[in-house]
C-alpha cells in the first residue's frame, strides 16, 4: 500500500467517525425529531446527504474512486449480514413502538438480505467470477430496493400517521438510538451496495474479475476465473 492509498483510507476513516459523532450530537439534541403528521425532512436530509457526498466524491476525486473500486467485495457483502438486525423492527412492532406498515416490510427485507449475505460471501470467495454475474448484481439491487422501500414506508407512515393507532407511527426513528438507522446505517449500507455494483460494472467492462487474498487483489480474465 502506497502513501496515497494510506492517506485516502485515513481520510475515509476519519470522515466515517465524524459522521457518526455528528449524528450522535444532532440526535441527542432532537434535531431529527418531527411530530407525527409532519414530513420527516431532517431524517431524509441526514440520509441523502452522505449518499450525495459519496456519489460526487466518486465521480470527481480520482483517489477516492480508486479506493472504492479496490475495497474487498466479500467484506462489503459480509457487512450486509448485520441487516438481520431488522428483526428488531418486528420486535418493536410487537411492543407497540413502531407501526406494522413500516416494521414488517423493513424488518423482513433486511432479514432476507442479512440471511443471504454469508452465502454471497462464500460464492465470492470460492468463485470470484460470481461478482461479474447477474445474480450478484440482482442481490445488490434487491438490497437497495429494500432500503428505499423502508425509507418510503417510514416517511409515509410519519406523514399520514398510519400505524397501530394515531400515536404509534415512525416518530421513534427520529430519536436516539433508532435515529442511527436512517441517518447512518441505511446510507452506509446503500453506499456499500453502490460500491459493489460499481466494481461489478468495472469488471464487466474490462472483462476481468478480481479476487482478494490477505489484503491483495488478483485480476484475471473472466474466462480464466470461470475455469478455476
Amino acid at each position: 500500500m502506497n502513501v496515497a492509498e494510506k492517506r485516502v483510507k485515513t481520510i475515509v476513516g476519519a470522515a466515517l467517525l465524524l459522521w457518526l459523532v455528528l449524528v450522535s450530537i444532532l440526535g441527542a439534541n432532537d434535531a431529527f425529531v418531527r411530530a407525527p403528521g409532519e414530513f420527516p425532512l431532517p431524517i431524509l436530509a441526514g440520509l441523502l446527504t452522505p449518499i450525495l457526498v459519496f456519489v460526487v466524491a466518486f465521480w470527481t476525486v480520482r483517489p477516492f474512486r480508486d479506493f472504492v473500486l479496490s475495497i474487498d467485495l466479500p467484506t462489503m457483502a459480509g457487512i450486509q449480514a448485520w441487516r438481520f438486525g431488522g428483526l428488531g423492527f418486528i420486535s418493536l412492532y410487537s411492543y407497540g413502538v413502531l407501526p406494522g406498515l413500516f416494521a414488517w416490510p423493513a424488518g423482513l427485507g433486511d432479514m432476507a438480505i442479512g440471511l443471504t449475505a454469508p452465502f454471497v460471501v462464500l460464492a465470492l470467495r470460492r468463485r470470484p467470477a460470481f461478482a461479474a454475474g447477474r445474480l450478484f448484481q440482482a442481490w445488490n439491487l434487491l438490497g437497495i430496493l429494500d432500503l428505499i422501500d423502508a425509507v418510503g414506508l417510514g416517511a409515509t407512515s410519519a406523514v399520514l400517521g398510519i400505524g397501530i393507532s394515531a400515536e404509534i407511527t415512525t416518530f421513534p426513528m427520529g430519536v436516539l438510538p433508532l435515529v442511527f438507522v436512517p441517518t447512518f446505517l441505511v446510507p452506509l449500507f446503500l453506499m456499500l451496495h453502490l460500491a459493489s455494483l460499481l466494481q461489478a460494472r468495472q469488471m464487466a467492462v474490462a472483462g476481468r474479475v478480481c479476487s482478494w487474498t490477505e489484503g491483495t487483489s488478483r485480476c484475471e480474465p473472466v474466462e480464466a476465473m470461470h475455469r478455476a
